[in-house]
C-alpha cells in the first residue's frame, strides 16, 4: 500500500485521539485543497467553548467541526455532534467573531466536516455546510444563563 496522508493505514489506529488528530490534519488539507483559506485549528475560547478549525471559504467565515470515524458502524460521524458540543461551537464561534473588528458584516455558518478513516481504503470527506440551526442553540444557551444566573 502506499504511504500517503490520504490512505489510510492497514493496520489498526491505536486510539481515539490519534484517529481525531489524524482526521483534523486530513480535513484542513482536505478544505485548502477545495478552496478554502485555514486561518486557525483548535481555537480555544477563555471562556469555553472551541472550534476545531476555522476557514475562509469565499466570503463566508466558517467553523467547521472535524468529526473522525474508523466505521459507520455506530452511524455517521456528524451524529455525534450533540447538542451539547453544538453549544461549545457556538460559544467559541462567538468567542472569535468577538476577536475580529466589523464582525457584524461578516457572513459566518457553521459546518461539520466528517472524515471515514477505514484501513485500507482512501479516507472519505463529508462536508455538511450550515450543519445546524443557531438560533436554537442560543436560545437553548440563554435559558442556561437564566438558570445558572450568570
Amino acid at each position: 500500500m502506499l504511504n500517503s496522508p490520504w490512505i489510510s493505514a492497514g493496520a489498526e489506529i491505536p486510539d481515539k485521539d490519534t484517529v481525531g488528530r489524524h482526521g483534523e490534519t486530513l480535513a484542513a488539507r482536505w478544505l485548502y485543497a477545495h478552496g478554502c483559506k485555514i486561518l486557525y485549528r483548535n481555537y480555544r475560547a477563555p471562556r469555553g467553548g472551541e472550534v476545531d478549525i476555522v476557514v475562509r471559504h469565499g466570503l463566508v467565515l466558517a467553523f467547521v467541526e472535524v468529526k473522525t470515524r474508523t466505521s459507520t458502524a455506530f452511524g455517521r460521524p456528524a451524529a455525534a455532534v450533540t447538542h451539547d458540543k453544538q453549544v461549545l461551537i457556538v460559544r467559541g464561534a462567538a468567542a472569535y467573531l468577538r476577536l475580529l473588528p466589523g464582525a457584524r458584516d461578516i457572513p459566518w455558518r457553521l459546518d461539520v466536516l466528517e472524515v471515514l478513516l477505514i484501513p485500507g481504503q482512501k479516507p472519505a470527506v463529508n462536508w455538511i455546510q450550515g450543519a445546524f440551526n443557531t438560533t436554537d442553540v442560543k436560545r437553548e444557551m440563554a435559558r442556561q444563563r437564566e438558570g445558572r444566573g450568570d
